[in-house]
């Protein structure tokens, strides 16, 4: 497979770590969007809410997704809303596949626990959980434009891995 492998899904879901074992695996670069933001703005993604807002973090998103999706042969780690802008997730289809990480509210309230690292949700005060019941609903018909979707909520991070890399055996050219 010549083209990109891009993890979207909701925030928690394990697309950082998950993305670094598949591009290990799959022997490609791993690029984190949010994380390539970060790096170019020299500042968290926090701070870049706190300091600028979101639609300038998601102008910052949308010309990393630009950039990206004009390569290949990389292992793609979405932002948690990226897929909501159309024409990213126009870009991002285009240039491979897109696999989906979903995974259990209640198991994704577990682990984005620590406040001041997911701005989305830490305005939810002891609502957390509603909150990422409603942005779930909310993204649902996003992330189901996605070739493939993975469940991570029971299953061993290598055991997902070897589940995405038997559905992209199928794209070998």
């Amino acid at each position: 497979m010549k083209g990109n492998v891009i993890l979207t899904g909701f925030m928690g879901t394990g697309k950082t770590s998950l993305g670094k074992m598949l591009a290990t695996k799959l022997g490609r670069p791993f690029v984190d969007i949010d994380k390539k933001i970060e790096d170019e703005a020299h500042l968290s993604i926090p701070k870049i809410f706190e300091r600028f807002g979101e639609e300038h973090f998601r102008e910052l998103e949308r010309v990393a997704v630009k950039e990206l999706s004009e390569r290949r042969g990389l292992v793609i780690s979405t932002g948690g809303g990226t897929i909501k802008d159309a024409e990213n997730l126009r870009l991002l289809k285009n240039s491979g596949v897109m696999i989906c990480l979903t995974t259990e509210p209640e198991e994704i309230f577990n682990r984005t626990a620590r406040r001041g690292e997911r701005p989305v949700l830490d305005g939810g005060g002891d609502e957390r959980l509603a909150t990422i019941k409603k942005l779930l609903a909310e993204r649902q018909k996003f992330y189901e434009r996605a070739d493939y979707t993975v469940d991570t909520t029971e299953w061993s991070p290598i055991q997902i891995v070897d589940d995405i890399c038997r559905y992209l055996r199928q794209f070998r050219s």
